[in-house]
């Protein structure tokens, strides 16, 4: 086929749809090429390599497969550089023939030159470097952006139409050409700091961005505006503002547990803070408190294990403890936060109004300070400037005060932010400081709780955060050097601000996720427990047991629940992103009856029943099959008939949940998954997950586990192979 010219191409536009007249198609293609002039851009480096070729005195031009011809492609040129000239200069649409068909020839027969002399430059490996040699020009291939890159702006674009809905994801501003000149021009280093560059850094260049708008907004006449971040996820947004911007702001170390004692003037926000901890014991709730009553020590002595959940302990507390020992308690540390503020913020009792950047979420920090400066009677404004924000949350905020999030609802919806925010945790490890968390103050000095992060993931956040400071570093040059402009529109920033770090958070890539993915999060609540990131056959265990979306619901831990779906495929993580934006029809993914089996029931004494169970098929093509036990029933054994419903498939394992009644069973996230050596295979070959039913009265032999609770249900999930299930 040969090249095509832009009038050939719009000759098939549909005219009529849009209340057009085919004598409008010179309007089309002039508003076409208008747009070409304002978005082009002359890379500057390539530029300048064209112009030293000039001045050597070799001939010099452009080869070029376009649909623009020659006249419009030299205006084009001229437009990204004024006075441009050239030797030579040939568009594929003029010659009905492209790079890769007989352009080259007909450039070296026209031109009268010698194939081994002549050196081409161009960014298609096809056309450019491929359609160069088969004429025995020289090539140099010059990429756009590497592979992997390519890869990450591809899903980004794929996030960011399904995330930032009624926004187009054609412009950006010129951000993804600042990130890709960004990564050519530095040098080549480990993946950590890659990934600094290419996508933790422009992510937080552009919250700086934000941060740097929010301070001028707050400033005024007769203000003093101060600038804090929180410590510690703030730590690298600290390090790029003192970069871009010098020694203009101040890194406080507050952290949520502090804050929240320390505003307690009544036993309410203790309340608060407890009754968000999954669990706790005695000597926790002493590292948290500084003290431990004993009506509270016997409170736990009193439970399992001597732990009990933060709900609870948040109910009994009235009871257990007196409330002026709090307000004691708060008071030493109120005063010891303020002389921490004093040290860290200079003039700080002059400041009319201090503006806290942190990565968000629902100003909790924020809020407590506004009680302590109530206490204190420090009439200063507060301002929240968060990366995510979970808008709803604001709505108690001081009259007084403001907060507002980059990544705000006006962004993305409510839903998309609070699945961004349950995997949040990615973002936290390697944007903290290497320090421990805020423990106590001693005058201005910060007393610190150990840090449990091993040395090998200090070590990793460290050197992804230096490249991220290498991108802020060179964001500036770089953009001025291509004239443009990512962060002067703040909605469009921040559209894409949501792509970069989304991508990440939910979609990352292998590399990535063997980066990252043994990561620990510091839970951080006067406790030295660690977290895991991912954790391992977690998710595949989890929809076996409960199905796709309920599996997508999955509370903390594992923390980053986006790479646990990851890690089983790439799908079941874009799968998650689709249920997080509301874009995952259960009708569709989830379950439907398609039969009946009877399995067996074997007790310890050696009598068995038969009883129905029913076999369900998955919008993943799985087949599940539940099969309930109580502990009256004295169940020892369990044989499934395979052949019954798939004579031959691929098993993903057996899963047991337990409770009280059947009910809670069904929807515990406690998900047991069977030791494969422990089930045994009857008169069916099995190779791995791959089984093969030898005859039609084959079983599937699952050992039923000694019960602590009433109920316990045993989930088997198959892929089958060959015929349809019955």
């Amino acid at each position: 086929m040969g090249e095509v010219h832009i009038d050939e191409i719009y000759s098939y536009f549909p005219f009529r749809l849009f209340g057009l007249a085919r004598s409008d198609l010179t309007d089309l293609v002039a508003s076409e090429f208008a747009a070409e002039i304002e978005l082009c851009r002359a890379n500057p480096d390539m530029l300048g390599k064209y112009l030293d070729m000039k001045r050597a005195g070799y001939r010099v031009g452009f080869i070029s497969d376009t649909y623009w011809d020659s006249d419009r492609l030299a205006r084009l040129l001229r437009a990204c550089h004024p006075g441009l000239s050239w030797d030579f200069l040939y568009a594929s649409c003029d010659h009905g023939s492209s790079k890769s068909g007989s352009l080259f020839a007909t450039y070296l027969s026209e031109q009268s030159i010698d194939a081994s002399a002549s050196f081409h430059v161009g960014d298609n490996d096809k056309a450019d470097i491929r359609g160069a040699k088969r004429h025995g020009i020289r090539p140099r291939y010059y990429p756009q952006a590497t592979a992997e890159l390519a890869a990450k702006f591809q899903r980004e674009t794929a996030l960011f139409e399904l995330l930032c809905t009624g926004a187009p994801s054609r412009l950006d501003h010129g951000a993804r050409t600042l990130r890709r000149m960004v990564a050519a021009r530095g040098a080549e280093r480990s993946p950590a700091f890659h990934l600094g560059v290419t996508v933790l850094g422009p992510g937080m260049t552009a919250f700086d961005a934000f941060v740097a708008r929010r301070c001028e907004e707050v400033a005024g006449p007769g203000r003093k505006v101060a600038l804090g971040f929180l410590g510690r996820d703030g730590f690298l947004s600290h390090r790029i503002w003192q970069q871009l911007h010098g020694m203009t702001s101040a890194y406080i170390e507050i952290n949520r547990r502090v804050s929240l004692i320390a505003s307690a003037d009544t036993m309410q926000p203790i309340i608060d803070l407890l009754s968000k901890i999954l669990k706790i014991d005695a000597p926790t709730f002493r590292d948290m408190m500084k003290l431990l009553p004993p009506k509270v020590a016997a409170f736990f002595a009193k439970s399992p294990d001597g732990i009990v959940t933060g709900l609870e302990i948040a109910e009994a507390l009235p009871e257990l403890m007196e409330a002026d020992a709090i307000v004691e308690l708060a008071a030493g540390l109120r005063a010891g936060l303020l002389s921490h503020l004093r040290h860290a913020i200079p003039g700080f009792d002059d400041c009319t109004d201090l503006v806290l950047a942190d990565l968000g979420y629902s100003g909790s920090v924020q809020k407590a300070l506004r009680r302590i400066f109530e206490l204190e009677g420090l009439n200063i404004r507060l301002h929240g400037a968060y990366l995510i924000s979970l808008d709803d949350a604001f709505d108690d905020v001081a009259e007084e005060d403001s907060a507002t999030g980059f990544i705000s609802d006006l962004v993305v919806t409510p839903h998309v932010k609070r699945m961004l925010i349950r995997n949040i945790a990615l973002l936290e490890q390697v944007c903290c400081s290497a320090d421990g968390s805020v423990r106590d103050y001693d005058g201005g000095t910060v007393l610190r709780e150990i840090n449990p992060r091993p040395t090998s993931q200090i070590t990793l956040a460290a050197d992804i955060q230096a490249g991220a400071l290498a991108f802020a570093e060179s964001a500036e040059g770089v953009a001025v050097d291509f004239r443009v402009s990512p962060y002067a529109a703040p909605d469009v920033a921040a559209r894409w601000c949501v792509a970069t770090l989304a991508r990440l958070l939910l979609l990352p890539d292998e590399d990535e996720l063997a980066l990252l993915g043994e990561l620990k999060h510091d839970v951080n609540l006067g406790t030295h427990a660690l977290a895991p990131m991912i954790d391992g056959d977690f998710i595949r265990r989890q929809i076996t047991a409960r199905g796709l979306s309920a599996a997508c619901t999955t509370s903390a831990p594992p923390m980053w629940l986006a790479g646990c779906f990851a890690r089983l495929s790439a799908s079941h993580s874009y799968l998650y992103t689709l249920f997080g934006a509301n874009r995952l029809p259960a009708d569709v993914f989830e379950e439907r009856a398609c039969g009946p089996v009877q399995v067996g029931l074997f007790r310890g004494n050696g009598e068995a029943t038969l009883e129905t169970v029913t076999v369900h098929h998955t919008g993943l093509g799985e087949l599940r099959v539940r099969i309930p036990v109580s502990r009256a029933m004295g169940i020892a054994m369990i044989a499934l008939p395979l052949p019954k419903f798939a004579a031959e498939g691929l098993l993903h394992g057996v899963t047991m949940q337990s409770a009280a009644d059947v009910r809670d069973a069904a929807e515990s996230q406690n998900v047991v998954g069977i030791a494969a050596e422990s089930l045994v295979f009857a008169k069916i070959e099995r190779n791995g997950d791959h089984y093969r039913a030898e005859s039609e009265d084959g079983c599937l032999l699952i050992p039923v586990a000694p019960m602590t609770d009433d109920i316990a249900i045993y989930s088997v999930a198959i892929t089958p192979l060959g015929a349809h299930p019955r």
